[in-house]
């Protein structure tokens, strides 16, 4: 979960941000899950070289997908992680020529569409955007879809080993208290931490003025020195290791551990999170676009993105594919958040050259 606002300076800072409230509806030309393209509609051959360069997130797509991927189509497939939006996005703006397609998150999309940096995509060429539910199309940070498919999305919640912890956790101030002392670990992302200040103290998670950094810095003071793991690419590792009792994790990485062992609990914290909306994208810079559309309509057939939640269990936006998976599968509370849960969730909006701030007061807080 998760360097611009101009983007270059950003990237030169880091790309955080947060946005905020539910998906508006708009009249442009909005793709829906009542497209009339025939079932599993395959995009149409391209004429570019048999190449294309992916550039994702850690853990995110199955190799088994990728190499399926290039045995139908011939493509040969790079690929390439990374661990943040930051270190994407400063990657991207540095040699942005080497990648196809990116995996950002909804407020590096809206920087990236602020920039020019994306390129066009061409809806005839994903007919199976048509499985993608209604509610994580048309959002704010990409209205139309101009330039994004949906991939997964998710919450950031706490994961709690009840063999280890016998108290009740509902929030972050159950988590981080002295007693827990080398016993939490936490994602490594200064966006994200800093966001969970600002929801116990009540501030508006996409509010990044000074004053309210220096309203927050007293509680990460205290927060960050209990902190054993930051871990972005796996924080369940250090949980099922049992080298940490609690850990405030991306949900996809809670509904791994759920399903390891019925002694994890998950939390969605009580002062608040959000929903992070994981797409992909093509840079403007790509030099095969049409194997990346491809690429785009591949993953979004339902057997295919089955699997996907198969292996990586976030909260899948494709309605077909939900309807593959078990009911094990859906009841999982760290995949699928209550209808009530999703309701009280934010989106994370672009917050420009306040980034840099961000990261300089949670490095620095890091370093003490």
């Amino acid at each position: 979960m998760k360097m611009k606002a101009t983007l270059i300076a950003a990237a030169a800072s880091t790309l955080m941000l947060v946005g905020c409230g539910k998906p508006a509806a708009t009249t442009e030309e909005t793709p829906t899950s009542e497209n009339t393209a025939s079932p599993d509609a395959a995009a149409p051959e391209t004429s570019e070289p048999k190449r294309l360069s992916v550039f994702s997130w850690s853990e995110y797509i199955p190799q088994s997908v990728i190499d399926d991927f290039a045995a139908e189509t011939g493509i040969k497939v790079s690929v390439e992680n990374y661990a943040s939006n930051e270190e994407m996005l400063a990657k991207l703006m540095a040699g942005g020529g080497a990648y196809d397609i990116i995996q950002p998150s909804e407020y590096v999309i809206e920087a990236l569409v602020k920039e020019d940096a994306l390129h066009p995509i061409d809806h005839a060429a994903i007919p199976n955007l048509k499985y993608i539910g209604p509610d994580f199309l048309n959002m704010p940070f990409d209205p139309g879809n101009k330039f994004s498919v949906p991939f997964m999305a998710g919450t950031v919640g706490i994961v709690v080993n009840t063999d280890l912890v016998k108290d009740e956790i509902r929030g972050y101030t159950d988590v981080f208290q002295e007693k827990f002392k080398g016993r939490i670990v936490v994602l490594d992302d200064a966006r994200e931490i800093v966001s969970w200040a600002f929801e116990t103290l009540d501030i508006p998670i996409n509010e990044f003025t000074p004053e309210n950094l220096e309203k927050a810095k007293p509680l990460l003071q205290k927060w960050l020195p209990l902190v054993r793991v930051y871990d972005s690419d796996s924080p369940k590792t250090s949980l099922i290791n049992g080298d940490v009792a609690l850990g405030v994790v991306w949900g996809g990485e809670g509904a791994k551990l759920l399903e390891e062992n019925e002694k994890f609990k998950w939390v969605i914290p009580a002062e608040g999170s959000h929903l992070f909306v994981d797409s992909l994208a093509i840079p403007k810079t790509a030099k095969h676009p049409k194997n990346a559309e491809l690429f785009m309509n591949y993953i979004l057939r339902p057997e295919v993105s089955k699997r996907i939640s198969d292996e990586f269990p976030y909260t899948n936006p494709n309605l077909a594919a939900r309807k593959l998976l078990t009911p094990e599968q859906l009841s999982n509370p760290a995949s699928f958040p209550s209808e009530e849960e999703m309701k009280s969730l934010q989106l994370f909006k672009d917050i420009g050259d306040q980034a840099s701030q961000v990261d300089e007061l949670v490095t620095t807080i890091k370093a003490q």
